[in-house]
Order: C-alpha cells, then sequence, then structure tokens
C-alpha cells in the first residue's frame, strides 16, 4: 500500500506540471474501503483525563480542562456504520486544483477584512502562504492537503468529482470519520492509546506547517487513513444545535494534542476559510 500510495502521489505532482486540459481531468482518490459494523466511538473519563494530562504536559497549563474542551465528547460506545469508501488522505492542493481548472470555482483565499473578522489569534499575514495565486496553489505546495476552503466549497468539490467519476462522493457523516480513523476497538489516537508525536504532524515537534501528506504513514489507523491526527482538521457533515459544522483530527498548530483524538469534536461556522482545516470525501 505505502508503495501504491506513493507512485499515486507522484502522478498528482505531475499533473500539476502537464498542460491545463489534461489536469482538468479528475485525480482519482486512493481511498480505504470501511465495512459496514460497529465501532468503539466518543470517549469515557480515563480517555478525556489522559487527553487534559497531554496539554497541561504541553502548555504547562490547565487550559483545556479549566475550559473543558472534551466534556462535549460523545459518549464511549458501540456505533453502528453502513459500509462506505473514505478517503485515504485529506483532499490536496493538486486533487483541488483539477476542481478549480474543470470549474472555474474560486480558488482557496480569503481577504484581510474577512480574516480579521474570524477573530482568530493567526494573523492575516500567516494565512499569505497558502492562499492561491491565478487559480494556482502555492508553489512546493501540490501535495499538502488544501485549507482556506469552507464546508460549501468542500461540498461543491464533491459535487463535481461524483459527476466526473459517476460515482456518489459527500462529506463524511462524524461516525464515518471517527470509525475510519481509529477502526472498531475505540483507540484514542489512530495507531493505539498512548500518544506518540513522531506519528503525525503537531506542533510538537513541527515544523508548524501543513506538509505533503505522505509524510506520516506511521501514523495510519488500523483501516489505512493518513494524516486522522494532526495535520489539518477536517470538516464533516455534521453540525451542532447552533448550525455549525464538526471539525475533527487536530492540526499542525496543536500540541500536547487532547485535540487530536478522533474522540475529539469542535465546533466551526461552515463559512469558515481556515488555514487549519482542510477535508477528506466519502464515497457511497
Amino acid at each position: 500500500m505505502p508503495h501504491l500510495f506513493r507512485i499515486t502521489l507522484a502522478l498528482l505532482l505531475l499533473a500539476a506540471t502537464l498542460p491545463a486540459a489534461w489536469a482538468q481531468q479528475p485525480p482519482r482518490p486512493d481511498v480505504i474501503e470501511i465495512p459496514a459494523g460497529p465501532f468503539v466511538s466518543g470517549s469515557d473519563r480515563a480517555e478525556r483525563d489522559y487527553a487534559y494530562a497531554l496539554d497541561e504536559a504541553a502548555y504547562g497549563s490547565p487550559v483545556t480542562r479549566t475550559q473543558q474542551w472534551y466534556e462535549g465528547e460523545r459518549p464511549r460506545g458501540i456505533t453502528e456504520t453502513g459500509a462506505y469508501a473514505i478517503m485515504t488522505t485529506p483532499v490536496t492542493n493538486a486533487q483541488y486544483a483539477a476542481f478549480v481548472r474543470a470549474t472555474g470555482h474560486r480558488a482557496p483565499d480569503v481577504d484581510r477584512r474577512t480574516w480579521e473578522r474570524y477573530g482568530l489569534r493567526h494573523s492575516f499575514a500567516e494565512t499569505r502562504r497558502y492562499a492561491w495565486r491565478n487559480g494556482k496553489p502555492p508553489q512546493g505546495r501540490v501535495l499538502h492537503p488544501v485549507v482556506l476552503v469552507s464546508a460549501s466549497d468542500a461540498e461543491a468539490y464533491a459535487q463535481w468529482l461524483s459527476k466526473a467519476t459517476g460515482h456518489a462522493w459527500r462529506l463524511p457523516t462524524e461516525a464515518e470519520w471517527e470509525k475510519a480513523a481509529r477502526g472498531t476497538q475505540g483507540f484514542y489516537f489512530p495507531w493505539g492509546n498512548e500518544y506518540d508525536p513522531s506519528r503525525l504532524n503537531s506542533a510538537d515537534r513541527g515544523p508548524f506547517d501543513t506538509t505533503p501528506v505522505d509524510s506520516h504513514t506511521t501514523g495510519s489507523s488500523p483501516f489505512g487513513t493518513l494524516d486522522a491526527a494532526g495535520q489539518v482538521y477536517e470538516w464533516t457533515a455534521d453540525t451542532d444545535v447552533n448550525s455549525n459544522a464538526v471539525v475533527k483530527g487536530g492540526s499542525w498548530d496543536d500540541k500536547g494534542c487532547g485535540v487530536c483524538r478522533p474522540a475529539a469534536r469542535h465546533t466551526r461556522p461552515p463559512n469558515l476559510k481556515h488555514i487549519l482545516i482542510g477535508f477528506r470525501l466519502v464515497r457511497e
């Protein structure tokens, strides 16, 4: 699988250097087949306390425990899903570029006024390394996850990919995402119950930026999904009572990484375009 995966990535990189007419063809995403059936979802007190302890050691402060970051997670239990296939990695800039070329959809970017209205702690200047120019991804980042895309941008990509491939693609539900990320046994992290910063892209080791999606193969889930912890948060199809979208997975900007557990859940406005949020899709 890693060898075949790298071949696909090489082909995507090659596509970025070929004429636009060829590159309009949708790159065929690598997928993992997830069987129907039950899995252990959510978290219990022991898992949440472990997450808080990781954060406290990393930040030197109990801020996530004080603010009860993980108390809104679903109780640990059994959840059933149907069968589906999920992309092995988040959607890359190369994959998204084919969509932009083919449809004229707006390229990933955000203007200063909008960004400052979000009230996020990252400066507008930090967004510039992720912003596309003249409809093209930033140089050297074609195999990085696409960011600065809203939930509706992700849904538009799914609609295009569905028409282009003849298969039905969509954002995963929270349960589908979590099952693919942790397997059926309810691991705290994709690889097991012990946190290991060498297995993901987080702020515990750097590089404090997105990386190519094949950079942390030792962090794969039992099913084989990559970058399900760290790298970028990912949009899901689920929303909370305030119509905010559930995002999963943590990011390169998080350390301690209690938030990088598959059971962890945050919500963000679905129209948000963030440097920390990308997406992957499921194929029905």
